[in-house]
């Protein structure tokens, strides 16, 4: 049995730098190697599709990112480390199902959890150590019958390229502050991220779940700044992303990674 856990405004100045990163995603290189794995789909009324997943990006149709998604299977997701990372998929190997000479790019969005109770080449789909995809119905039809069902397929990472900003959606009460980080170009996934208030230095936040980030710390009546890094190294600061009135429920955009 599959399951999958369901879990803008005004920016002054941007610096962009490197820094390092334990991540083994080379910041040298804009694709990595094709690799196998499998895809399976889930069909448009299934209320996964809506809720958005376990990186936490909400209604994916309202953010941004719409039927262009796939869930990951444990050895992929990385604990969410993952999340918004771009990958390109083609069809490969079944002459019978596979339409040629067709791929697409998805973000990771969510996670595809394995199920003890079969073994990864019986049914465990999302075991280790198989690497697999979960595809709406709508992406996996662009390169593949439907009736294929439980498809061979290739991968490989490739640079994400977004609409806008960065967006920094902010929850939360009292001095706790969450904030998810989403529509990130580059290599798509955050590994740090700092905050900064006009009467604070800057601040570490956590990673709760997901791209969502914490911290406790009283930022209330301050414009609020974010530095953040990705997989690759690359580190982005926005300043006065959030205007000192900011409310909790509120989506800010900040600057863009380069692609």
């Amino acid at each position: 049995m599959l399951v999958l856990l369901f879990l803008v405004a005004f920016t002054l100045c941007s610096t962009t730098s490197f820094a390092h990163s334990h991540y083994n995603w080379s910041p040298s290189s804009t694709t990595t190697e094709w690799r196998p794995a499998r895809a399976t789909y889930y069909a448009a009324a299934d209320p996964r599709d809506v809720v958005g997943g376990a990186c936490g990006y909400g209604d994916l149709e309202r953010n941004g990112y719409g039927k262009s998604t796939a869930g990951l299977s444990t050895v992929l997701f990385d604990r969410g480390q993952i999340c918004g990372a771009c990958f390109q998929v083609r069809c490969v190997e079944d002459l019978r199902w596979c339409i040629p000479g067709t791929s697409i790019i998805v973000t990771a969005t969510n996670f595809c959890a394995p199920n003890y109770g079969f073994e990864p080449d019986g049914g465990g789909h999302c075991n280790p150590p198989n690497a697999h995809f979960v595809l709406p119905i709508e992406a996996f039809e662009k390169i593949a019958i439907w009736k294929a069902s439980n498809m061979p397929i290739q991968y490989r990472r490739i640079k994400c390229r977004k609409e806008g900003g960065v967006r920094f959606t902010l929850d939360g009460a009292g001095i706790f502050l969450s904030v998810l980080i989403s529509n990130v170009a580059g290599a798509g996934d955050i590994v740090a991220a700092k905050i900064k208030g006009s009467r604070t230095g800057w601040l570490s936040m956590g990673r709760n779940w997901g791209q969502n980030w914490h911290i406790n710390a009283d930022l209330k009546n301050q414009p609020l700044s974010f530095e953040i890094t990705s997989s690759d190294g690359v580190t982005l600061t926005s300043y006065n992303v959030a205007p000192k009135n900011w409310n909790f429920g509120q989506t800010f955009q900040g600057k863009q990674f380069e692609t």
